[in-house]
């Protein structure tokens, strides 16, 4: 295989992103490894076969977004915060789901972190508060797998099948979820949640510093 240099196909945002002096840069490559054919994106792209045979590899200059696998933003969900993606196993875990063909800029507006989480739908059942902290294991922290609605208060967050942030990606930007199928799931199961951090404004992908002696943004009811 041969890397095909010239002029990047450039698609123009089509939407606001993100908050004020917000910029989005994505990068996708035909094959492997950075190789072949090469498409600039700055705004979101419903199906980017129409550019592009396939989607091998991805690096994301500035961000963070969020790639489908199908076109017009639907099937799996995939978070792509800055960094190199040489290969499919390095935006997910599932060997089922290793295609990407949409893209588009996950909205960044607050620089704190609320996620609430219940264990049946229309917000009822067991409810669990994260603030400000991201959770590997939910039943870790008592909380069950079952997850059936939620509330993402402030910030931008994924939420993972299974433990260790593997598994089915679910996003969860600003706004009320009544239903797992809202977030795209067709079962209500989480079983880690994270921030989505904002990696173009801040170099570690963080906006805040944790508050001295506050170890843990949990809370349980």
């Amino acid at each position: 295989m041969t890397e095909q240099q010239g002029t990047p196909d450039q698609l123009p945002a089509e939407k606001g992103q993100g908050g004020a002096g917000a910029t989005y840069k994505l990068v996708v490559f035909e094959f492997e490894n950075f190789l072949g054919k090469k498409v600039e994106l700055s705004g979101e792209c419903k199906d980017v076969l129409e550019k592009t045979q396939r989607v091998g590899s991805v690096i994301v200059e500035s961000g963070p977004w969020v790639g489908y696998e199908r076109i017009g933003f639907g099937g799996e969900q995939f978070v792509l915060e800055k960094g190199e993606y040489p290969r499919w196993s390095t935006w997910t875990s599932m060997q089922s789901s290793n295609t990407l063909n949409s893209f588009r800029p996950l909205q960044i507006e607050s620089a704190d972190h609320k996620l609430q989480l219940f264990e049946n739908t229309a917000f009822e059942g067991r409810k669990m508060e994260i603030v400000d902290d991201d959770v590997p294991s939910l039943c870790a922290h008592g909380f069950q797998d079952r997850v059936a609605s939620a509330k993402a208060i402030s910030g931008t967050w994924v939420g993972y099948s299974y433990p260790g942030y593997r598994g089915h990606q679910y996003v969860f930007e600003h706004g009320e979820f009544k239903h797992w199928n809202a977030w795209g799931a067709t079962a209500p199961q989480i079983q880690s949640v994270r921030r989505v951090r904002d990696m173009q404004w801040h170099k570690r992908g963080c906006y805040i510093q944790p508050y001295p002696g506050n170890s843990s943004g949990i809370r349980r009811g």
